[in-house]
């Protein structure tokens, strides 16, 4: 599976931005998808993932509320709407496959990444 994410881009703070993470290969609809995020100096964090079937979702604490996460396996493309940015939300986003069946938070656990895209969010 190839992935190659889009959509990030400099946004005052409270914004959105909606980014795309489009899947090449015929295993996408048998993938989780998640989201994770590494800013400058700091590790790489959690930050959602969708199951395959998008019947299941889970959330980090740091944008619980604020950031949703969708996927259209026809497209082979899963999508985070993201609003009322804050500048800690500032880094450059993946997106990452795992094909096990279970939803994962650890990145190391993902088999596949995409080339990542930046957001930056001023104050």
């Amino acid at each position: 599976v190839q992935l190659q994410a889009s959509g990030g881009g400099l946004v005052q703070a409270g914004g959105s931005l909606r980014l795309s993470c489009t899947a090449s290969g015929r295993t996408f609809s048998r993938s989780n998808m998640g989201w994770f995020r590494q800013a400058p100096g700091k590790e790489r964090e959690f930050v959602v993932n969708i199951d395959r079937d998008a019947g299941s979702t889970t959330y980090g604490d740091a944008v619980k509320g604020r950031f949703t996460i969708s996927r259209d396996n026809a497209k082979s493309t899963v999508y985070l709407q993201m609003n009322s940015l804050k500048p800690e939300d500032t880094a450059v986003y993946y997106c990452a496959a795992d094909e096990s069946p279970w939803l994962r938070r650890n990145p190391q656990l993902y088999n596949y990444w995409g080339q990542g895209t930046q957001v930056t969010v001023s104050s």
